[in-house]
């Protein structure tokens, strides 16, 4: 039989967990409303036994669990009421979430209500519908917003896509640095949905930024267009899209992806990969590429840097 913390165990936690959070939320706030960023992380299992994570939407909490039997049933209630009142939240703000890891597809697929509470929230001068109740997930994943502003530098002019596009926010911020052309491809009609209605609220709808339902290995195998000059792959660690007799496992299957990514690149394109698999390890050593860059540490801002949230490279097509 598996043991479960104690009522006073639970209650120490809460106290250690609310205590973290009011000194990070002190510390962070003022940084970022200066930036008008609403999504920041307040809290990423910095206490070893404290196995949760703590986001900040506008105002707004999301409080994630990593599930394990010992915590039982009250611990994610206790740890959010004492974070909740520790930033004088109301607990109709509050969304709890327990996550789970090796799922297929992943969180960002996995629908856990249908009460569909949104938000439009802001990252920079950009703008983010998010869906707070509905998925681990809530749309906007904020790890990346320094990411963003990489890419948008670099967009001026070129031909950008968007693969695993998700709610299209790589694609906002290359439209908004000057992108002649975005294309984002997702296999979730869901997601290219959304993508459009983010780039509609930011007025980034234009002749040339195009979305496209279709499964990525799919949509690069069949592609005879104008090459893309830059490119964010941001694969799910695990899909259940079949590549062959298998599902999509991006330990396995990222050199044949970028293989067919570095395709349908221009001579000298760059290409942004990341993941966010915890025990990912790179096979990269036979792509056809001119230039290979790990550049996690410059693409994860300073709320995430307790844990790795992801990995990131830089990856230059040959000239």
């Amino acid at each position: 039989m598996t043991w479960q913390y104690t009522e006073e165990q639970v209650q120490r936690q809460a106290e250690m967990l609310a205590n973290r959070v009011k000194k990070t939320y002190s510390r962070l706030k003022k940084r970022f409303r200066k930036q008008n960023i609403d999504v920041f992380r307040l809290y990423d299992w910095d206490i070893p036994e404290v196995r949760a994570v703590v986001d900040w939407y506008a105002g707004h909490l999301v409080i994630a669990e990593y599930e394990r039997l010992q915590t039982g049933p009250k611990w994610l209630p206790a740890m959010a009421r004492a974070v909740a009142n520790a930033l004088s939240v109301p607990m109709e703000r509050v969304f709890m979430k327990r996550r789970r890891t090796g799922q297929a597809d992943g969180p960002r697929y996995e629908r856990l209500d249908n009460r569909n509470l949104t938000l439009w929230v802001r990252e920079r001068d950009l703008y983010f519908k998010v869906n707070l109740s509905d998925r681990v997930d809530t749309g906007l994943y904020s790890d990346h917003r320094d990411t963003r502003v990489m890419v948008r530098s670099m967009a001026g002019g070129q031909n950008f896509l968007n693969l695993y596009c998700y709610t299209g926010a790589f694609t906002c911020a290359a439209a908004a640095g000057g992108a002649k052309t975005t294309t984002s491809v997702d296999r979730s009609q869901t997601y290219i949905q959304w993508a459009s209605e983010n780039m509609e609220r930011n007025g980034l709808v234009f002749p040339g930024h195009r979305f496209v339902r279709s499964d990525v290995f799919d949509f690069l195998d069949h592609y005879r267009g104008r090459p893309f000059s830059l490119v964010v792959v941001d694969p799910p660690s695990f899909s259940t899209a079949k590549r062959g007799s298998s599902r999509f496992e991006v330990l396995r299957d990222h050199p044949v992806l970028l293989q067919k990514v570095l395709r349908v690149t221009a001579p000298g394109g760059t290409i942004f990969f990341s993941t966010n698999h915890q025990r990912f390890e790179p096979q990269m050593d036979g792509l056809p590429a001119a230039e290979i860059a790990e550049i996690t540490r410059k693409t994860i801002p300073i709320d995430y840097r307790n844990q790795q949230i992801h990995r990131c490279w830089l990856i230059k097509a040959p000239g």
